[in-house]
């Protein structure tokens, strides 16, 4: 099969989806959803909602600096409107919505820029949380919010003390704490969506460890474990985690279910592409891991194998095509971004 029509294969709704998205009541917006999951999410909440025969619109919030975007989501039966989330006339102005999927956010180029860190992850979050104070809302947040755990814990489960390691993550759990704030001052279903390493064949862990193999780069090892999760998996369990919401607010972690060696996935690449990966430095002995044993218990564990996003991302890279340029720094271990 042609590998653009293996990738859009990925991207279909599942029975499980559609199921759940016909008993949504009321229109669905998606604050920031201009980022690297945004544009996909937006479109895969629409393709399921119009198999379900359900009558609900998707409605796509961003700044969109890309205007091609727009037209695209657009061209796909979203209704997109371009607003700075931080400009409070322009938030005031958005419509409401029973249906909130809050993806806004900022993480690459905070060292620097604290300040607006800090107004992007953190105070944001609560003004959006008292303007949808009587929808549901699900929120993403990350696993950088827990400490480093050895990988023969199996990682942090939702119950484990948050340990944030430096500004980025100190500024994602306190837009946690304002979403639980608000949640049990004003009855508010919130979700925490606890994401740790969505990939997609144009961003992810798994496309920087198949780039710096083809290209003969060196990976560093001090991140030596993590755990991945098919960017259109993590979608589906965020949309369905609209029916998950409660308050006090949920906490859920997103992850794959295996603790893979960031060493054997460059050792396989390295095999697809005939080529000897190199190394720098040594394991560490803890890493940033989450279990998702819960998300698992709701849902089921996720459509993708991670054999099947190794196959697919290899000839990805192979074949050149298009990705974002945008490396994750997942070897990261000081929590500078």
């Amino acid at each position: 099969m042609d590998i653009v029509k293996q990738y859009q294969k990925l991207l279909e709704p599942s029975e499980a989806l559609i199921a759940d998205v016909g008993k949504l009541d009321g229109d669905l917006i998606i604050l920031g959803v201009g980022g690297k999951m945004g544009p996909d999410l937006a479109k895969l909440a629409r393709r399921a909602i119009d198999i379900s025969g359900k009558k609900i619109k998707v409605i796509g919030v961003a700044r969109f600096s890309e205007p091609s975007l727009k037209n695209e989501l657009e061209q796909n039966g979203i209704e997109t409107i371009s607003a700075d989330l931080l400009e409070e006339d322009q938030l005031a102005k958005l419509p409401d919505a029973p249906n909130v999927l809050y993806l806004a956010g900022m993480k690459f180029g905070t060292t620097g820029k604290e300040s607006l860190t800090w107004a992007m992850n953190t105070y944001l979050p609560g003004r959006v949380a008292e303007k949808y104070r009587h929808s549901r809302i699900v929120a993403f947040s990350t696993g950088n919010v827990y400490p480093f755990t050895t990988v023969s814990s199996g990682g942090p489960t939702e119950q484990q003390p948050v340990e944030p390691i430096g500004e980025y993550a100190q500024s994602c759990l306190g837009r946690e704490r304002m979403f639980q704030y608000f949640s049990a001052k004003n009855q508010t279903p919130v979700l925490i969506f606890r994401l740790n390493y969505a990939n997609d064949v144009s961003y992810g862990v798994l496309l920087d460890i198949a780039r710096s193999v083809k290209e003969r780069k060196a990976i560093n090892l001090r991140m030596g474990h993590v755990n991945i999760i098919w960017q259109g998996d993590a979608n589906e369990m965020a949309i369905r985690s609209l029916h998950h919401c409660s308050s006090p607010a949920k906490i859920l972690n997103i992850a794959g279910p295996e603790i893979l060696s960031v060493r054997s996935l460059a050792e396989q690449f390295g095999m697809l592409f005939n080529e000897r990966p190199r190394f720098t430095d040594e394991e560490q002995g803890t890493a940033l891991l989450s279990n998702a044993g819960e998300s698992f218990r709701l849902f089921g564990k996720p459509n993708v194998r991670t054999s099947d996003m190794i196959s697919l991302i290899a000839q990805w890279v192979n074949e050149g095509r298009k990705t974002s340029q945008k490396p994750t720094h997942f070897q990261e271990r000081e929590g500078k971004f």
